[in-house]
């Protein structure tokens, strides 16, 4: 069996924690997904790509139950969405039985393309805002 997706998956989330996403948090105009550490019980902001359709928001996971922020969501859904600058109050639900590959279609396309290459057990996320 080839270690090629665990050297991938450990090397895009090295550089994810340790330099992307300290970099994209600080962008006004990006979006963020902020859980609550399952263990820390702290804020944990990370930047996503999605789209507000309505009341809901949509966004896939590039390493699905791997990422920690679907691990935060699956012991506390409550969640806040940044989007355009706003923040919205919100529920997450993880959308396994969902066409992931054809969601990333229906996104921002410079983050589908990243999530794409990069990804590996892509799952759907879907926030319904609360307020």
């Amino acid at each position: 069996m080839s270690r090629y997706p665990e050297l991938k998956y450990r090397t895009v989330t090295a550089f994810q924690r340790r330099i992307g996403n300290p970099l994209l948090r600080r962008l006004p105009v990006q979006t963020l997904l902020e859980t609550t550490g399952r263990t820390s019980g702290l804020p944990r902001r990370t930047p996503v790509g999605g789209r507000l359709t309505g009341r809901e928001f949509w966004f896939v996971s590039e390493y699905g139950e791997r990422s920690q922020y679907v691990r935060n969501i699956k012991a506390d859904p409550r969640v806040r969405i940044r989007v355009r600058g706003r923040w919205y109050a919100g529920v997450a639900q993880l959308m396994p039985g969902d066409d992931a590959r054809a969601r990333i279609r229906s996104l921002p396309r410079f983050n589908s393309a990243a999530v794409r290459v990069m990804g590996a057990g892509l799952m759907t996320v879907r926030v319904d805002v609360t307020g």
